[in-house]
Formats: C-alpha cells, sequence, structure tokens
C-alpha cells in the first residue's frame, strides 16, 4: 500500500484506499485538458478561479482536525489540491473531475472524474475521530444502516459489540458486513439490531474503543409525509377561537417543513403557527418523529369560513391535506 508522503503529488483514480501520516502538506492531482477542474471532499467542492490563479475553498464545517484548503491549481493536463495540517479526521473519500467551459458556464465533464480514499494516519488514533462521543443510527426497515467505525491503519482488527447484554456482534456477511470506507453496515435492519453498540480496533498489541453508538428502529418507511389535518372545530361563532392541527409520523431524521393557506390569508387575518416536533416509541420499540403545526385564530369572523390547507414536505415529496371551517 503506498504512502503518500510531504508534497507528494498522487494521481486520482480508481484505487484501494492510500495511507498518508499526519501534519505534511498532501498534494493530488485530477484529469484536467486545457480546461479547469473541480474537487470534493465529503462533499464540499473547491475549484479554482479558472484564470490558473488559487481556488479557496468556502469555509469548512467546525470539526476537529479538518484540514485546510491550502490551493487549488489549475495546470494545463491537470488540476491540484494541496492540504495542510491534516489529521486522522480528514480520512476519506477525495474526487476531482475535468470541467468543460464556454465563458463563465461550465459544466462537468464525465468522461474525465477520478476519487481516491485516502487514510490520514495519526499518532493515537486508530479510529477516524467523531465530533460527538455519542451518536445516533436510525434503522430503517427499507434501506441500510451504517455504524461508522472506520479506522486509520489498514491493518487493524475491527469488531463491533453490545453494549448490554455485552457481547460481540458477528459481521457475518449476511446481515451485517464491515466496509472500511464505511463501518460495520446493517445490510436489513430490524427492532432486534437496537441497543448501544460500539466498536474495537486491535493492531500490534494496542487497543482502542470507538465512540458508541444508540440504534433505535424507525418504523415508517421513507416517502414523502404521511399527514392529518384536524380542526378544534368546523362549525364555529363570531369571535370565537379556533386551531388547526397538522400532524406527520415520519422517519426519526427526516425533517419536516409546513405551509399553510388558510381564507383570511389575503385579507391579512392575523393568526399564529407553531411548529414542534418530538421522539415516540410505538409498539415494539419502534422509534417515530412526529412533526407537528399548529395554526392559531382568535376572534373568528365570516372572512375566516372556507378551506385551511396544511402542506407537509420533506426530502422525499410534499403532501396536502384540507379542512373546512364553518360560521354557525
Amino acid at each position: 500500500m503506498p504512502v503518500l508522503s510531504t508534497r507528494t503529488l498522487a494521481k486520482v483514480g480508481p484505487a484501494l484506499p492510500t495511507s498518508k501520516t499526519e501534519g505534511g502538506p498532501c498534494c493530488l492531482s485530477g484529469p484536467s485538458e486545457k480546461g479547469r477542474s473541480a474537487w470534493s471532499r465529503w462533499g464540499f467542492i473547491c475549484e479554482d478561479d479558472g484564470a490558473g490563479r488559487d481556488g479557496r475553498e468556502a469555509p469548512a464545517p467546525p470539526r476537529p482536525g479538518f484540514a485546510l484548503v491550502d490551493s487549488v491549481k489549475q495546470h494545463e493536463r491537470y488540476g491540484q489540491l494541496t492540504l495542510v495540517n491534516s489529521t486522522a479526521a480528514d480520512t476519506g473519500e477525495f474526487s476531482c473531475w475535468g470541467q468543460l467551459c464556454n465563458g463563465y458556464i461550465c459544466r462537468r465533464d464525465e468522461a474525465k472524474t477520478g476519487s481516491t480514499y485516502i487514510i490520514f494516519t495519526e499518532k493515537g488514533e486508530l479510529f477516524v475521530p467523531s465530533p460527538s462521543y455519542f451518536d445516533v443510527v436510525y434503522l430503517n426497515p427499507d434501506r441500510q444502516a451504517v455504524v461508522p467505525c472506520r479506522v486509520t491503519v489498514l491493518s487493524a482488527k475491527v469488531t463491533l459489540h453490545r453494549e448490554f447484554p455485552a457481547k460481540e456482534i458477528q459481521a457475518n456477511g449476511t446481515d451485517i458486513v464491515y466496509d472500511m470506507k464505511r463501518g460495520f453496515v446493517y445490510l436489513q435492519p430490524h427492532s432486534d439490531h437496537q441497543g448501544v453498540v460500539y466498536c474495537k480496533a486491535e493492531v500490534g498489541g494496542k487497543s482502542q474503543i470507538s465512540v458508541k453508538y444508540q440504534l433505535l428502529y424507525a418504523e415508517v418507511p421513507s416517502g414523502p409525509p404521511s399527514t392529518t389535518i384536524l380542526a378544534s372545530a368546523n362549525k364555529v361563532k363570531g369571535g370565537d377561537d379556533i386551531s388547526i392541527l397538522c400532524t406527520v409520523l415520519g422517519e426519526p431524521d427526516v425533517e419536516v417543513e409546513f405551509r399553510w393557506i388558510y381564507p383570511g390569508q389575503k385579507d391579512e387575518r392575523p393568526v399564529t403557527i407553531q411548529d414542534t416536533w418530538r421522539l415516540i416509541q410505538r409498539g415494539l420499540g419502534h422509534t417515530t418523529r412526529i412533526s407537528q403545526s399548529v395554526l392559531i385564530l382568535e376572534d373568528f369572523e365570516t372572512v375566516d369560513a372556507g378551506y385551511y390547507i396544511c402542506t407537509a414536505q420533506n426530502l422525499r415529496g410534499q403532501t396536502s391535506v384540507a379542512t373546512t371551517v364553518e360560521s354557525s
């Protein structure tokens, strides 16, 4: 397995994980041909400014050990990304692609892309550091779940353990597999997998324990919000107060946004809208996120009679529901 030493220039392309010692600058080159190149690391894109000068990456999210992008340089036949102050926390996938530009408009050249997984070793760190001491992993019945125990030493033996009752969880290749680029992957999560787990790495007579992970099972399948709406009353007298409640039961880690359309909106009738969410346990330890939006209207008038429409939206779509309120 090659090791990238200080100021080493490495070609990016399909490859096995590469090791890099901490601290010193790391230079990577990627595809380019009389155009521009762009880089991605952990989902953040860095690119040059198209004039042969150094480009700078947008501020990275705060997390320990995140290396700085020293420069992104464009050469005639390749682009070069240089990192400084790298630590084990920077271990991960680095991607590069060429860009075809017409003036200021550029598009990705799919024929010239490459990526490589780089391991940054750090003294005393067998695991890629986590930004917290305790993480939550949601187990959904319709997709894989990952306990992200990734190591910085290729020869390390990594095992998965349940905290209580204390026992090792076997990665049997059928239900659970270990992928060094991702961690322990639950291929078909179910409720029996719930609990607190951690990983253990061993190499050269030394061992280290990872942070702990709380595995919670989510019974709600992925998809657009499952939404209901309920009015405190459907027939209201003038001067009364009413409230309309919009409720979504969904996946624990999927946020929901609400929008309202109501009869007095065009007349700028004052309403109060409050959005809340919480996790609840349903059935056999299943975890569900309940998101709610309540529209409150005081001093009901005739203009307030009509349809109240609530639209709930998540990353997978949106659902609209409606109820009517009449003047009695």
